[in-house]
This record gives structure tokens, C-alpha cells and sequence, in this order.
């Protein structure tokens, strides 16, 4: 008895096993869920709650106006809506100042030391030694919140109402910077210039077809330096809200060339990591022309020296510097913002629309609020208006009520007016009881019924409320722009440094299969008489004579452009399947490569034919970078299905043929078509569709098994093109993605 008893009490206290599924769901996903919706991602006012709560409080302590505070002060308030140790509260108001330089329109005007954005080492004053107040900028992101432009919550114990978000009278989220990293996801938010973000709205206003591209030049950062325009990468940015763009620092040189000094770095890095960088490449003898490095920043700004050595080209040795150093370094844009309490990764289009529908909801709760206001104030001037046709009478019945408490009721009755009307009307003091008077109110009485008509209109017209933010926009820009602190440079101003790594070069064959395998075979292990093995059922689509030191181009069906040199690919055996190019290229998902070609000078044009008739030719040179770049995106016109494509001789007059869903064929030259720089232009119409019908192939002539040759040639292209032959109907249609 006793046994069986020891034996339960040990089985209670054994640990109660749990599915893991069951422990992340009850314990895991409430805390992710709270990172991701209340700490980490910012919302569509560009501020995360931390931000907003503890510019919310400087805003009730009267910091908008008047003068500084000690940091201290804001911080112990602050702790009323944000219950974080003072440290914490601190370090999120640090960044917000002016003398940190993090945000290119800083919220907190600041006195006293509060570190740099671009040191890593220089730690700012404690809280009790530095003063702050809000920037004038702040008066725009609390533009109307007390007319209930926007809602509020209870604070965490219910004794505050706070903001659920500011009401951001210009687009802050894209004006500055912001990132944030929660659980399983992460935010990074670039800045653009104030006067260019002003702009591209009040134009998108107008018009919602613009290309946000002519407005938004590149991104611009607190930090300075130059910006290396990248056409795709910020149309990726624009458009998906993903893309890196390369950031570069400032520097110059003295006239005798023997220091330099750099004035401004990228946004990503700091100046103790760009020194660090620069002695480990001296040490390791990798460049030898320098001889000091030093951090010489001071009051007036960053400055760091490098001592070279006599008769060293300047040029050059910076070249291997921005190569080899976070002196040039990426900005990586992930645009998740939270929406509605949902986070959504959004391009810099999209942002633009969600700001729109949030502003105007913004003014139409405002102008609900002031049409309240006047319908109540109105609704009291009525009253008295019909008092004032009988002021005598009115004071006659309140001369001659015995108890206070009939005042009310008597007036009521006399002139039918509400309680309201009748407790206003008797509040007027005496000598109010004048002529001049009485004209104002009624006054008063036209101005507030034409007030109330236009609001009433205002809200009832989506246009009406977009020129008031247009306006709004327009007032902000004159205001607060400033011109661009980081530079735009474009890939033709640079010298670049890149150095070929050491490999042998020998004759190679590449053979390309349709299942993406790439197979590089040295020339002297390639013999006629041994099988060339591919994977069961697998197609060759290319083969090519080269060299080791070529590069490769791999065109892909989502639009991109993969390069790669030829000595980075593993030598195969001719028994060997190849490599699998996914893998090597690192291509999206369901992303695969359909053509690819080699080349030493990117010599020849490409050509592109599509499903809706077109056709394009573009110099190939344009996939010719002077940075090895492995990725190019928008390499083609996405908008129709791609048919065709190859690389052309640039003398190629080969002859190619259209043929339509409705049995049409159309014969043309490839010299037909105009050359065009522009590298996914849609081209040129070729073939004229009738309505409901499409291409079915496009692709070189002597490929396509035509019997009737000259029935299908036209005059001048473009054209309709001419009906099947019977026996050209028969042939086994050919396409060359399947």
C-alpha cells in the first residue's frame, strides 16, 4: 500500500510533457504577436509606439512652444504612457535629436552632448545634463489632434487617453529613417528628401499614373555622402518595397596630395568601423600607400584623416578603399509597416496610398469635429436671435422671475427655445445688451451657416479633401525643405577598383539544358567519341566553344539577368550531369534560366520576341557593368509573354517568323527592327492582332518548317500577315520554353 502510494506521488511530480506545437502557440505566438504589433514595426505615421508616446508626452507638457526642458523630466513623464526603465526611454529620445544626426528632420530640438549617428563610441550625456523641446517640425505631426482627428486608447493602467497614432501632416514614414527588428521579421525604412516627397504626392494627386521615379530622385540620409543611382534597384524599391542601394562617402584631398580627409560616410556604417578597416588592409600589406589613419571629428563635424605617402594616385587608392571598406556600403530597404495592425511589406507606391487614405480620414474627422462646433454654436445664436427681436421683453421676464431656478423655464417658454439656448442667452453679461453687439452675432449667424455649408461639401468630395492635403503639402515643403544631403552619382562618374582573382584559363565547352543544368567541360576532356551524358528525358538547348576567363549571362522567365564568370563554375567530367544553375544563381522561386550566352566584350544586340506581336533589340553591351554585379533586374519587358530571345551578330539579318492563334504567319528580318537603349522596352509591332488573338510562336525561320515561304513575306512590317497554307497547317508547332 504504502509502495503504490510513493509511486503516485512521484508520478505527479514528474514534469507534464506538452506538444511543441501547443507550447509556441499559448506561449510563443502572444509574445511575437506583441513585438511585431506594439514595439517594433513603425505605422503609417513613420513612428513605432515608443516614438510616438514619448513625443505625445513632450507635446502635453507644453515642449511644442516655450523653452527646453532637462531630458529628465520628459523621461519620468514619459513613463506615464511607456512603462520602460528611464534608460530605455532615454536612448529612443536620443536618436530623435538634432545633435544625434539620425533623422534628416529631427523631432527633439536638443542642448548639450547626445552622441553621433556616425560614431560608434561616442556615448552621449546622461539625461539629467541635457535639455530638449520639440523641433518646429514636431507642430505638423500634431497638426489638429485636438479636434479628434485621430483616436486615442487608454494608457496601460486607464488613467490616460493616448494617440493610437499621430496625425502626420506629411509623410514622416518616408521622410525619415526607421528600423526596427521584431520576431520572424524585420523593418528598414529609408528616408527620402522632404521637397521631393512633397512634390511626387501633390503630383500624385493630380494624377495617378506618374512615375514616382521623375519625383523621388533617390534616397537622401542625415549622413550625407553620395547615393549611386541604380535604376532598377529603386524601381524594385518603389514598386515591391525591397532593394539595396549602394551609399558612398565624401572625401578631398589637399593640393599636394599627401592626406585626405573624409567629411561625410555612409548612412550604415560609423567612423570607428571605417578606421578599423583601413589598419587591418595596412597591416596585412594589402594597400601600402597609407601611413596614418586618425579620427580628427570635433565640434564642426566628422573628419577623418588619412596620411599617404608621396607621388600615391588618389583616385585609385580610394577605389580600393570604397572596394574594401565600409566606405562604401549598402542600404538594404524592407518596407514592412504595420497596417491596420497587420504587418505588409510595401512598395514606396503603396505607402503613398495608405498615407493618402490616412490623411484623409485624418481631415475628414476634423472637419466632422469643427462642423460639430459651429452646428453648436449656431444652434445657440438662433436662440438668441429670437431674443434679440424682444430684448425688452427678455429682460423683462428675468427682472421679474422670483426664483432663480424659474429663469430658465420662463425664458424657454416665452421665445421657444431649448435649455441650452436659453442657459447661453442667460449668461450674457449687461453690457452686452447693446446694438453692436446683437449685429455681430447675427453676423456671426451668416458666417457660421456658410462655415457649416462648406464643410458639409468638403466632406462629401474626395477631391475637395485631397487639395487640402496637396495645399497642406505645399505649406509644409516651403516651410521645412532643405536641398538633398546625400548626392546622387551615377555608374559612369565612378572609378571602380575591382580585382580578377587569380584562376587559369584554358579552351572550355558549356552546354546548356532546358532542365537548367550548365555543364563546363575543359577542352582537352572533351572527345567526340565519349558520351556526353544529360539527365533522362533532359533537352540540350546550347552549346558554345569558349574560355575560362568568359563571362557568362543567364537571362531567367521572371525578367532578371544573372551573371557569372566562367572559372567561378566547377569543371565537369562528360559523365557528369552539370551544375544545377538555381542553386548557383539563387533564383526566386519557380525562377528559372531560359537562355544564356557567353561573352568577352558584350559585343552584338539582343533580341526579344513577345506573344502580343512585338519585337525588341537592344545593345548587349547595356548588361556590361564596371562593378561585378551577379544580379540585374528588369532585364526585359515583362509585360507580354516572352516567345524568343538570342543574342545577335551586330551585322544579323537572319529572317524570323510570326505565327497567330488564328493560322496567320508573318516573315520578318530582324533588321526590321530599330535598336533600342533602354533594356526592357517593349520594342516595336511586328504582326497586327486581330481582336482575341495572340502569337503562338515566334522564332528563326529556318527553324520553323515552312513550306510556302514567299506567300507569308509582306511589303513593309508592320502588317496582318497571310493565312496558313493547308500543308504549312500541318507542321508540328515549335516553342522554345515548353
Amino acid at each position: 500500500m504504502k509502495k503504490d502510494k510513493k509511486e503516485n506521488i512521484n508520478k505527479e511530480n514528474e514534469p507534464r510533457l506538452q506538444p511543441i506545437t501547443d507550447i509556441l502557440e499559448t506561449n510563443f505566438m502572444p509574445y511575437a504577436m506583441s513585438v511585431i504589433v506594439s514595439r517594433a514595426i513603425p505605422e503609417i505615421d513613420g513612428l513605432k509606439p515608443s516614438h510616438r508616446k514619448l513625443l505625445y508626452t513632450m507635446y502635453k507638457m507644453g515642449l511644442l512652444k516655450g523653452d527646453r526642458t532637462k531630458s529628465a523630466n520628459v523621461v519620468g513623464q514619459t513613463m506615464k504612457l511607456n512603462p520602460h526603465g528611464d534608460q530605455a526611454i532615454y536612448e529612443t529620445m536620443v536618436r530623435m535629436t538634432r545633435g544625434n544626426e539620425a533623422l534628416l528632420h529631427p523631432f527633439v530640438d536638443s542642448k548639450g552632448n547626445f552622441g553621433k549617428q556616425y560614431s560608434r563610441d561616442m556615448s552621449y550625456a546622461a539625461s539629467r545634463y541635457t535639455e530638449v523641446k520639440l523641433s518646429a517640425i514636431c507642430a505638423e505631426m500634431f497638426r489638429d489632434i485636438d479636434k479628434d482627428c485621430v483616436p486615442f486608447t487608454p494608457n496601460y493602467d486607464g488613467t490616460i487617453m493616448e494617440p493610437v497614432m499621430l496625425p502626420s501632416a506629411f509623410p514622416n514614414i518616408l521622410v525619415n529613417a526607421s528600423q526596427g527588428i521584431a520576431v520572424g521579421i524585420a523593418s528598414n525604412l529609408p528616408s527620402f528628401n522632404l521637397v521631393e516627397v512633397c512634390d511626387c504626392i501633390i503630383a500624385y494627386l493630380k494624377d495617378r499614373d506618374i512615375n514616382i521615379a521623375d519625383y523621388l530622385k533617390c534616397l537622401d540620409f542625415s549622413t550625407g555622402g553620395y547615393a549611386i543611382y541604380d535604376k532598377a534597384e529603386l524601381e524594385s524599391i518603389f514598386l515591391n518595397g525591397r532593394g539595396r542601394v549602394r551609399l558612398r562617402a565624401k572625401y578631398n584631398a589637399d593640393k599636394k596630395g599627401s592626406h585626405i580627409e573624409i567629411t561625410e560616410i555612409p548612412y550604415t556604417t560609423s567612423a570607428e568601423a571605417i578606421i578599423e578597416s583601413i589598419i587591418a588592409l595596412v597591416k596585412s600589406s594589402k594597400i601600402k600607400d597609407i601611413t596614418d589613419v586618425r579620427d580628427e571629428t570635433d565640434i564642426t563635424g566628422l573628419k577623418i584623416t588619412i596620411d599617404v605617402k608621396k607621388g600615391t594616385d588618389i583616385d585609385k587608392l580610394m577605389a580600393k578603399l570604397f572596394a574594401k571598406t565600409p566606405l562604401e556600403d549598402y542600404f538594404s530597404c524592407n518596407n514592412n509597416v504595420l497596417i491596420e495592425g497587420k504587418p505588409l511589406l510595401l512598395g514606396v507606391k503603396d505607402i503613398i496610398d495608405y498615407w493618402i487614405v490616412f490623411r484623409v480620414e485624418c481631415i475628414k474627422r476634423q472637419l466632422r469635429y469643427d462642423l460639430a462646433k459651429d452646428r453648436e454654436r449656431l444652434h445657440l445664436l438662433l436662440g438668441l436671435e429670437r431674443v434679440l427681436l424682444d430684448i425688452d421683453e427678455a429682460i423683462r421676464i428675468i427682472r421679474n422671475t422670483e426664483m432663480e431656478s424659474e429663469v430658465i423655464p420662463n425664458l424657454m417658454e416665452a421665445f421657444r427655445i431649448d435649455n441650452l439656448q436659453a442657459e447661453f442667452i442667460a449668461e450674457i453679461k449687461l453690457r452686452h445688451l447693446n446694438r453692436e453687439y446683437i449685429l455681430k452675432r447675427l453676423d456671426d449667424i451668416k458666417d457660421l451657416n456658410n462655415s457649416i455649408k462648406e464643410a458639409e461639401e468638403t466632406l462629401k468630395s474626395r477631391t475637395r479633401i485631397e487639395n487640402i492635403i496637396s495645399s497642406q503639402l505645399m505649406e509644409i515643403k516651403t516651410k521645412y525643405g532643405q536641398p538633398r544631403k546625400t548626392e546622387i552619382i551615377y555608374e559612369e562618374q565612378m572609378e571602380e577598383e575591382f580585382e580578377e582573382p587569380a584562376f587559369e584559363d584554358y579552351p572550355v565547352r558549356v552546354f546548356f539544358t532546358k532542365d537548367n543544368y550548365l555543364k563546363k567541360i575543359r577542352d582537352i576532356d572533351f572527345k567526340q567519341d565519349v558520351d556526353n551524358k544529360f539527365k533522362n528525358e533532359d533537352i540540350l538547348l546550347h552549346e558554345a566553344t569558349s574560355h575560362n576567363g568568359a563571362e557568362l549571362v543567364m537571362f531567367s522567365n521572371k525578367g532578371n539577368v544573372y551573371k557569372s564568370k566562367l572559372y567561378q563554375i566547377n569543371d565537369c567530367k562528360p559523365a557528369d550531369f552539370g551544375e544545377y544553375l538555381p542553386n548557383i544563381c539563387e533564383l526566386e522561386k519557380d525562377e528559372r534560366i531560359i537562355y544564356i550566352a557567353i561573352t568577352d566584350d558584350f559585343k552584338g544586340n539582343m533580341i526579344y520576341l513577345f506573344e502580343n506581336g512585338k519585337g525588341a533589340k537592344v545593345p548587349f553591351k547595356t548588361f556590361w557593368t564596371k562593378q561585378n554585379r551577379k544580379k540585374m533586374l528588369n532585364a526585359y519587358f515583362m509585360g507580354s509573354k516572352l516567345l524568343y530571345l538570342a543574342l545577335l551578330d551586330e551585322k544579323d539579318e537572319s529572317s524570323y517568323v510570326a505565327i497567330t492563334s488564328d493560322q496567320r504567319a508573318l516573315i520578318f528580318k530582324s533588321t526590321d527592327i530599330t535598336i533600342k537603349d533602354k533594356r526592357d522596352t517593349q520594342g516595336i509591332t511586328l504582326i497586327k492582332l486581330k481582336s482575341g488573338t495572340k502569337v503562338t510562336e515566334m522564332l528563326p525561320l529556318e527553324n520553323a518548317r515552312l513550306k510556302d515561304v514567299d506567300k507569308y513575306r509582306p511589303v513593309n512590317v508592320p502588317a496582318v500577315g497571310k493565312v496558313l497554307s493547308d500543308k504549312d497547317k500541318k507542321r508540328k508547332q515549335v516553342s522554345l520554353f515548353d
